[in-house]
């Protein structure tokens, strides 16, 4: 039996504003912001603000718009790094490693030769996170 919906889960609290965050876009349908402990330069999480666990019991119209803001991102975060190519990650539930049980897309730019970097728990400096956001908003033409 698939597990609930948990309504206090962290990035529920980002979507409610009780939890800040360094915001790359908004839609009224989508948010994307860095994520706090990345993987890489530019690594951007896409959720939906519907509550939805994950891809196994969100809705076909939840789907069609976070992914369409997963592409945007992507185009993005590729153009703001000049990377070599985009990685686009999504885990569902535990077992698959799924750690916040709210919908989310990790869109990370790659480097030939540049591993990925483990997720330590090691938060990102603010200040580093605030100027990537900026640089990914200004690679989408947006303020």
């Amino acid at each position: 039996m698939a597990e609930a919906y948990d309504p206090n889960n962290i990035f529920a609290k980002i979507l409610r504003g009780e939890i800040p965050c360094h915001k790359v876009f908004e839609d009224a349908d989508t948010l994307s912001f860095m994520d706090i402990m990345p993987q890489g330069d530019g690594h951007t999480l896409v959720l939906p603000k519907a509550p939805s666990r994950n891809l196994l019991d969100a809705q076909p119209e939840v789907l069609a718009s976070v992914i369409g803001t997963v592409q945007r991102i992507a185009k993005g975060v590729k153009a703001a790094f000049d990377a070599d190519g985009v990685f686009v990650q999504q885990f569902n539930e535990a077992p698959a490693g799924q750690t916040v049980f709210h919908l989310h897309f990790h869109v990370i730019p790659r480097f030939a030769g540049v591993p990925l970097k483990g997720h330590t728990g090691q938060m990102a400096d603010h200040a580093v996170l605030a100027d990537h956001a900026a640089k990914i908003r200004a690679a989408l033409g947006i303020g």
